[in-house]
């Protein structure tokens, strides 16, 4: 497994090694579209996390919102493989000494216990995946729903369930969303830019993963202009327990926050066997993502919406989205 290549560290001193896997497993995180957009910039004792800009969906995301909440996904990645390899590392978000484009710094101290949450959520990450099929086991219960809801807490970001007749109202916001995006020209030259194919560059959504059909869910999934390879069965997400994932502001520094969490309440889902299906279509549009807010009563402000479910354990795996090589994200001085 990856992580095996933290305990045998190169010629280069050991805390530095340590901070270039991290960026490494940091790499495997959720994001938009798989565009994976951080960059880490590393010196010998710290890890410095700033948004790609050649990466960031500028007609999907024009704000970086979202890539920003992908950014903290990986943030939360990288920190937890340090704390699982023993080491004491520090995160400060936003630093304000100057360094504007930089989202995030890890610096590492000295050695410390391996937190023992870390090293599950480790052991996790080679399995976390997004998986476009409808749900058709049994429900998520609600020990798990609890499970997921305080890891998300524990990231300073909350998470609201939707009540059975709300779904409907999800519904129609994610397809607003969806058509109001679907007739924009630049937006459509933009996603086919991310989404088909193979995907040899390692970024972006392949064919493989695309449903090979329309789903016939409630609530829709993202709509990538063509059909591709994955495939899906008729049918519907009645066991689905969709949550949105909110926070008490809507600035970059939220954003960040909201990406952390969404690390933390998706590593948890899969430990306990459950599937995790991020909706950004109603995040995307302004209009959408009002509607969204009300439905959580304007106590906060929503970041991202999740479909939790069990798929059919008998099926066979979604395949996983391809991976940047780490010398594309990482930069040393």
């Amino acid at each position: 497994m990856f992580s095996d290549a933290i305990t045998h560290p190169t010629d280069t001193p050991v805390s530095t090694h340590a901070l270039a896997e991290a960026a490494t497993i940091g790499g495997y995180a959720p994001s938009i579209c798989n565009t994976q957009p951080w960059r880490w910039r590393l010196t010998a004792d710290t890890l410095e996390l700033c948004l790609a800009s050649e990466r960031i969906m500028r007609v999907t995301d024009p704000e970086a919102r979202l890539a920003t909440l992908s950014c903290g996904a990986a943030l939360h990645h990288a920190h937890v493989a340090l704390r699982a390899q023993g080491w004491d590392a520090t995160v400060t978000r936003l630093p304000r000494d100057g360094a504007t484009a930089v989202l995030a710094r890890i610096r590492v101290g000295g050695r410390a216990p391996a937190d023992p949450a870390a090293v599950e959520y480790l052991r996790t990450i080679p399995s976390r995946h997004t998986d476009r099929r409808p749900v058709t086991g049994s429900p998520v219960d609600a020990a798990d729903l609890a499970a997921v809801t305080a890891a998300v807490q524990a990231q300073g970001t909350r998470l609201h369930t939707l009540r059975p007749d709300q779904i409907l109202e999800l519904a129609a916001a994610v397809d607003h969303a969806q058509r109001s995006e679907a007739g924009d020209p630049a937006w459509q030259a933009e996603l086919a830019v991310w989404a088909g194919g193979t995907r040899p560059s390692g970024s972006g959504v392949p064919d493989a993963a695309i449903p090979n059909r329309a789903t016939q869910t409630t609530v829709p999934g993202r709509d990538f202009g063509h059909y591709g390879d994955l495939p899906v069965s008729a049918a519907h997400d009645e066991s689905a327990v969709f949550v949105t994932l909110y926070g008490p502001g809507d600035d970059p520094i939220d954003w960040l926050r909201a990406g952390e969490a969404l690390s933390a309440g998706w590593l948890t889902a899969t430990m306990r066997g459950a599937a995790v299906l991020p909706y950004s279509a109603p995040i995307e549009v302004i209009a959408s993502r009002q509607a969204i807010r009300a439905m959580i009563s304007s106590v906060g402000y929503p970041h991202l919406l999740l479909r939790l479910g069990r798929t059919d354990p008998a099926a066979d795996p979604a395949p996983h989205a391809p991976r940047l090589h780490a010398e594309q994200t990482i930069d040393r001085a």
